[in-house]
């Protein structure tokens, strides 16, 4: 966790001071320079985001709990699609954007609520 933490700090920091540099160096057109600079936004919060839910999955897949895997990423995705449903009509790109850093937190809460039924499984 604390090296996760470390990781997810310079890239969301590396993101937000190399991000432009990045997009200019990936594409010489304006319109596309201006478009991706709208969204960059995003690439610095996805690892603040995803930085839970990427080890709760890392902690289940290493506990082999597949089932609970599954069945909380059918809740999240029902969220996702709810999310994405409501947002992108009104907001576009930013609104999907928005679906996945929900999702990303759906996903967090999802596989907490069973966490604690794995560490009394493990410790049993």
């Amino acid at each position: 966790s604390f090296w996760g933490l470390i990781v997810t700090g310079f890239l969301c920091v590396g993101f937000a001071v190399l991000g432009g540099p990045v997009i200019d160096l990936m594409t010489k057109a304006p319109d596309v320079q201006i478009s991706a600079r709208e969204f960059l936004i995003y690439a610095v919060l996805a690892p603040a985001f995803g930085l839970a839910p990427y080890m709760l999955d890392g902690i289940f897949i290493g506990a082999t709990r597949t089932r609970d895997m599954r069945n909380m990423m059918a809740l999240t995705l029902i969220v996702y699609i709810i999310s994405a449903l409501a947002l992108v009509p009104p907001f576009g790109n930013h609104g999907l954007w928005v679906a996945l850093m929900i999702s990303f937190v759906a996903r967090t809460i999802t596989l907490s609520s069973r966490y604690p039924a794995l560490e009394r499984q493990l410790t049993a």
